[in-house]
C-alpha cells in the first residue's frame, strides 16, 4: 500500500468537515492529529466535556457538548466515533440517520447483528460506514505484505502474529471492566484479524482461547487464536496471540514458507510518536513511521554445484509506516476519486464475524467453521 497523494486543488475538491465524537485515548492520540494532518480534511468540532484539553490541544477547533448539536450541523460531512465500544451502535445509527458518513474506531460494534444493521442502514442512506484499521499501515505489516507478494518465502505455511506488552497493573478504564465489547480480544483482536484477512482472506475455521492472567483482571487480557486455511492456501495456519504479561517480547512476526522464513522484532513506532504529541503531516512526512529495526529474511537458495539449498540471510524491506494514509484513502473515496473506501463494508463485516465466531469458539473450546462471504 502506497501513501495517498496530497490533496487535489481545494477549489475543485472542498475540504470535508469532520466531527470527532470522544476525546479519550483514541480520539486524542490517534484520530484528532491524523485528521488534522491530511489535506482536504478539516477537523471542525470535537464532541467532549474535556473543553480545557481541546482548547489546549486544538485552539482553533470548536468544542461541542452534545452529539445532537454536531449531527444537526449541515456542514459536517464525516463523523468519527472514538467512544467506548458499547456506545458505537447508537451513535453510528444516529449519525447515519442524520446523513453523515461514519468512521468507527475498532471494533465496529459489540455484536455482529449490530454491525449488520448499521451496514444495511448505511447502504439505504447512501453513506459510508467504515472502521479505523490503522494497523494496515504499520511499517512491519507493509513490509510483510511486500515479502509475501514477492514470493521470496515460497508458499506460506505458517504465520505467527504476536502483539505482546507488559502491563501488570490493571488500569481503571472501561476496557478493563466486565462490559460488552471489553477485553483484549475486542481491543487488539480487530487489528490482528483484519491484517490476516488482508493477507489471506477468510479462513476455513477458527479456534480461540482466552484467559485473564493478571491479578484482579475482570476480562480477558490474553488470547491465542488459530486460523485454519485449507482450501485456498494449502495447509496454512495463522496464529494470532496477544498478552498483557510479557516482560521480554519475542518476535512481532514469524512467517515460514517453502523457501524461507521472515522474523521481525519490535512494534511499529507511530503509536509511541503520537503519544508524545507529534503531529504528522501527509505532505511533509520526513522520517515519520520509519522502523529502526527491520525484519530479517532467511532464504533457502539453490547454488550451482551445491547439492542442497544454502541459507542466505538478508534484511527485509523496510517501508515507512503511515497511519495518515487511512484517512487519505477515505478522503479520496468521498471525493469520488476512488471506488471504495480503504476498509470496505465487506471487510467491516468479515472482521466482526470472526470476532463473534472467536467468542463462540472460546465458549465451546472447539474450532468453529467460518461461513462463506455473503454474495
Amino acid at each position: 500500500m502506497k501513501p495517498a497523494p496530497s490533496a487535489p486543488p481545494p477549489a475543485q475538491y472542498p475540504p470535508l468537515q469532520v466531527a470527532l465524537i470522544g476525546y479519550g485515548g483514541a480520539g486524542r492520540i490517534f484520530h484528532a492529529p491524523l485528521i488534522a494532518g491530511v489535506p482536504g480534511l478539516q477537523l471542525a468540532c470535537i464532541v467532549t466535556r474535556q473543553t480545557d484539553a481541546v482548547q489546549r490541544d486544538w485552539p482553533a477547533v470548536s468544542c461541542v457538548a452534545s452529539v445532537s448539536a454536531a449531527l444537526a450541523d449541515p456542514a459536517i460531512d464525516l463523523v468519527v466515533i472514538a467512544t467506548p465500544n458499547a456506545s458505537h451502535f447508537e451513535l453510528a445509527q444516529a449519525a447515519l440517520q442524520a446523513g453523515k458518513h461514519v468512521v468507527m474506531d475498532k471494533p465496529c460494534t459489540v455484536t455482529l447483528t449490530e454491525t449488520e444493521t448499521l451496514l444495511d442502514l448505511a447502504c439505504q442512506q447512501g453513506r459510508v460506514l467504515t472502521v479505523f484499521q490503522n494497523r494496515r499501515f504499520d511499517s512491519d505489516f507493509l513490509a510483510l505484505q511486500q515479502v509475501i507478494q514477492s514470493g521470496q518465502l515460497g508458499r506460506v505455511v505458517q504465520l505467527d502474529s504476536h502483539f505482546d506488552r507488559y502491563r501488570p497493573t490493571v488500569p481503571t478504564r472501561w476496557r478493563e471492566q466486565n462490559l460488552p465489547g471489553s477485553g483484549l480480544w475486542f481491543d487488539l483482536g480487530p487489528h490482528l484479524v483484519d491484517q490476516s484477512l488482508v493477507l489471506f482472506g477468510r479462513p476455513d475455521a477458527l479456534l480461540l482461547e482466552q484467559a485473564s492472567v493478571r491479578d484482579d483482571a475482570l476480562v480477558n487480557d490474553w488470547f491465542h487464536a488459530v486460523l485454519r486455511y485449507d482450501t485456498r492456501h494449502g495447509s496454512l495456519r495463522v496464529i494470532l496471540h496477544a498478552s498483557t504479561l510479557v516482560a521480554e517480547p519475542g518476535p512481532r512476526w514469524v512467517v515460514h514458507g517453502t523457501r524461507g522464513s521472515l522474523t521481525k522484532f519490535g512494534l511499529d513506532v507511530q503509536e509511541d510518536a503520537l503519544k508524545t504529541g507529534q503531529r504528522p503531516q501527509l505532505d511533509a512526512l520526513d522520517n515519520w513511521g520509519q522502523d529502526p529495526q527491520p525484519g530479517q529474511l532467511l532464504r533457502m537458495e539453490n547454488i550451482p554445484g551445491v547439492t542442497t539449498p544454502v541459507s542466505v540471510r538478508m534484511a527485509a524491506p523496510n517501508p515507512a509506516g503511515n497511519y495518515l494514509a487511512y484517512y487519505a484513502q477515505l478522503r479520496d473515496h468521498l471525493w469520488g476519486l476512488q471506488p471504495e473506501p480503504g476498509v470496505t463494508p465487506a471487510q467491516v463485516h468479515a472482521v466482526m464475524q470472526l470476532l463473534t465466531l472467536g467468542e463462540q469458539s472460546a465458549a465451546s473450546g472447539r474450532f468453529v467453521v467460518v461461513p462463506p462471504a455473503k454474495p
